[in-house]
């Protein structure tokens, strides 16, 4: 069995939970609840976790899919140098921003997902993982030789005579097929 990489579920849980905590804050700031300030908070907040979580990090081992338009991002967040790539601060960092999102209720959910994230980030950092950017490569473009162009067979393999191939259709027991297992009613 392969080794877990405990960041890739921080990254995902993390990203939710920021939408989570920002459409919360939204709901609070439109309905004008009591502690609509902390709801205000939480749209910032929201904001920025989706913004430093949308770029996702190397895979250690595999293939590392990069999200739609994530180059954007992974420069903003790759210009902060230790700050983001260690995991040890992304996990105190998300969970100094959910304490607030815990005083109204239409932000819980998202203050309990970060505080998950923020868990996950934890035992990432315990294991010694951290973020490393998804940089475009460069394509390598494959030669194509015009000698490699495949020319068709020149002998046909062999086949077995037209009249042998085609099943005649006015004689039906002719153009029957015979049955190589016998069937027998019981």
């Amino acid at each position: 069995m392969g080794k877990i990489e405990w960041a890739m579920w921080a990254n995902e849980q993390a990203l939710a939970s920021g939408l989570i905590l920002l459409t919360g804050g939204i709901v609070g700031v439109a309905g004008q609840f009591r502690g609509w300030p902390f709801a205000a908070y939480a749209v910032a907040a929201g904001v920025f976790v989706c913004l430093l979580e949308y770029p996702r990090s190397k895979r250690a081992k595999g293939t590392s899919v990069e999200r739609t338009g994530q180059y954007c991002f992974t420069v903003c967040v790759k210009s902060f140098g230790p700050v983001t790539r260690n995991y040890y601060v992304r996990a105190f960092l998300h969970a100094a921003i959910c304490v607030p999102g815990g005083f109204m209720l239409a932000t819980v959910l998202g203050c309990v997902c970060l505080g998950i994230a923020s868990l996950i980030y934890l035992a990432a950092a315990i294991r010694g993982e951290h973020w490393e950017p998804i940089l475009p490569q460069k394509e390598t473009t494959r030669k194509t030789d015009a000698v490699s162009v495949r020319n068709p067979p020149e002998m046909p393999p062999p086949r077995p005579p037209p009249e042998v191939r085609r099943k005649r259709v006015d004689d039906l027991e002719g153009a029957a097929y015979e049955n190589p297992i016998p069937v027998s009613d019981k």
